[in-house]
């Protein structure tokens, strides 16, 4: 669900984005992702969900829907889930978060807007941005150094690479990039095929490191996803995943963690022990419940904390501020426009 969110796209763009809060939606009843703990044990049934992407411009969020259960079921204990995402923090100081660079009505944030929005953001090591539009590269970049944090850059349309390439070397500001994304639950959505994904993230990094970049190069997908398409993690420099605990209907708020973590080690497994980092999970503030998942602040709360004591680092939170230019559909629950932490932005 909010992997799409603007992903790069303004909601000006009227390119669907496939990702966050209704990103992968797992329709937990039918086995998206169903979570058990037996004494140590945490059995994640691995489904591919399909991402039902919003007609919205950007309808960043909303991103995976209706989920094909899987007849494997990855197990893992929850020491090996917390070892899975805390092994290595690859670079990343603790947990991070995603932010999206627009107003309410879809038109891009100043520089002194986003400024504003940084002095609420604390407590983070890294920002993930999912495009290259309204100047995000520049503005969000100058805010994250001056916070003394790591930017996680993206490229949405993998039908642009030497354009967002040339945008982000442009910026200036590639000795403070961590990862740059190449594409956003593009498998996931049915927006492109694992070959495709696969090739631009080739010829993006091949474009990143002839102009100096040294950071990492992956593509983000759900944890579902790369479960049936290893080759997704295969491509990257570590397996990027998006999961998000809301969309099983038999995990709450004080589960969300361990949800989160299982997925984590269960995609670390698929990808032969590769170093995962959750790109992107949280919790919305309002909208419908999904079964046992209830959107609400003080839910969202127990969520965020659950998340975050189940995973020292490799853990992006979805996300900073309510993303109040998206748009709802059947599968987000009414909840695609708050998903943010800190609430609505004053800025």
């Amino acid at each position: 669900m909010f992997t799409s969110y603007a992903n790069g796209q303004t909601p000006s763009t009227a390119v669907a984005v496939a990702s966050s809060a209704a990103a992968s939606v797992v329709v937990a009843s039918s086995a998206a992702v169903s979570t058990s703990v037996n004494a140590n044990a945490l059995v994640v049934s691995a489904s591919s969900s399909a991402a039902v992407a919003s007609s919205s411009a950007v309808a960043a969020s909303s991103s995976s829907a209706a989920a094909k259960a899987s007849s494997a079921a990855p197990a893992a204990s929850s020491a090996a889930a917390a070892a899975a995402v805390s092994s290595s923090s690859n670079g990343q100081s603790g947990h991070s978060i995603t932010y999206s660079p627009y107003n309410a009505d879809g038109t891009c944030k100043t520089q002194a807007q986003v400024n504003a929005d940084f002095t609420k953001i604390s407590g983070y090591g890294m920002v993930r941005i999912y495009g290259v539009d309204c100047n995000q590269c520049v503005t969000v970049g100058k805010a994250t150094k001056a916070a003394g944090m790591k930017l996680f850059a993206g490229i949405y349309d993998i039908n642009q690479i030497a354009s967002s390439v040339a945008t982000i070397v442009a910026a200036g500001n590639l000795d403070n990039i961590h990862t740059v994304s190449v594409g956003n639950e593009l498998v996931n959505s049915g927006q492109a095929s694992v070959a495709q994904v696969v090739a631009a993230v080739g010829s993006a990094r091949s474009l990143l490191q002839a102009a100096g970049y040294k950071g990492k190069v992956v593509t983000v997908d759900t944890f579902s996803a790369i479960l049936a398409n290893p080759a997704l993690c295969q491509a990257s420099d570590y397996a990027a995943a998006n999961a998000h605990a809301f969309f099983s209907s038999l995990t709450n708020a004080a589960s969300a963690g361990t949800f989160v973590a299982g997925a984590a080690a269960a995609v670390s497994k698929a990808c032969g022990g590769m170093e995962t980092i959750i790109t992107e999970t949280g919790w919305p503030s309002q909208g419908s419940a999904n079964g046992a998942a209830v959107p609400s602040s003080s839910d969202q709360q127990t969520a965020i904390a659950s998340i975050k004591a189940a995973m020292s680092n490799n853990v992006i939170i979805f996300n900073a501020f309510n993303d109040l230019w998206k748009k709802d559909n059947s599968y987000t629950f009414g909840a695609e426009k708050y998903w943010g932490i800190y609430g609505t932005s004053t800025a």
